[in-house]
């Protein structure tokens, strides 16, 4: 039985943890407050397939283009010139918009994905939309219905979710059990002094560590430390 494909995540540090990188064609859920790196993380994964002739789709309910960009050039990465190679594509919708495409069974995006044949898509944030559902059985009724389509399209899927707590984690039934990957990073204050982290909570069919792990940002993005941390 052929051994399912491992993408690499483009993190330093983190792929030796997970036995590779993500599962192809997983869906994969980064948790964290504000200022944590979900975005970087969730960028660098993207630029790691461009750098493989991989292409890949960003969609988002929240960053602004001009300003996404402008904060990826200051760490060397120029997304507009990915763009205009047409291997990678911005997408940005309102959570009502994506409501709608639910829907309607992909519209625009359907069709960009297929037009590329993109391999790596990134969903930044999933929070905005699930927001829309009050009822928890709404919530997984259209996390299904997502989770059905990026299945469909065949990629490999990274969703930022956003949370402030870090207690419980605010991800709901309706995503936490549905996905296969969740990783968890930390931005805590402690004495004074803010320390930043990665957990990997869980990935099926994956050995993952029980630690939680340093994490730094730097002008080449984000990188897992060997360093183990307590919380």
């Amino acid at each position: 039985m052929k051994a399912t494909e491992r993408l690499s995540s483009g993190i330093p540090g983190f792929d030796k943890l997970v036995q590779g990188g993500f599962k192809e064609k997983s869906i994969n859920l980064v948790v964290g407050g504000p200022g944590s790196g979900k975005t970087i993380f969730a960028v660098m994964f993207l630029i790691e397939g461009l750098k493989k002739g991989e292409p890949g789709i960003y969609v988002t309910f929240e960053e602004k283009k001009e300003k996404l960009y402008e904060d990826m050039k200051s760490l060397g990465w120029d997304m507009k010139k990915y763009e205009e190679s047409g291997k990678f594509a911005y997408l940005e919708y309102t959570p009502e918009q994506v409501k709608k495409v639910l829907i309607e069974g992909g519209g625009t995006i359907d069709s960009m994905v297929t037009n590329m044949k993109a391999k790596r898509i990134v969903i930044d944030s999933i929070t905005s939309f699930s927001l829309l559902y009050k009822e928890e059985l709404a919530k997984k009724e259209a996390a299904l219905a997502l989770f059905e389509m990026i299945d469909k399209w065949g990629c490999t899927a990274v969703m930022t979710s956003q949370d402030t707590s870090m207690k419980g984690i605010e991800i709901s039934t309706a995503l936490e059990f549905e996905v296969d990957s969740i990783v968890i990073l930390y931005h805590e204050k402690k004495k004074g002094v803010r320390k930043r982290a990665l957990e990997i909570l869980k990935m099926r069919g994956t050995k993952v560590p029980n630690e939680t792990y340093g994490l730094k940002i730097d002008k080449n993005g984000l990188a897992v430390l060997t360093e183990k941390m307590k919380f």
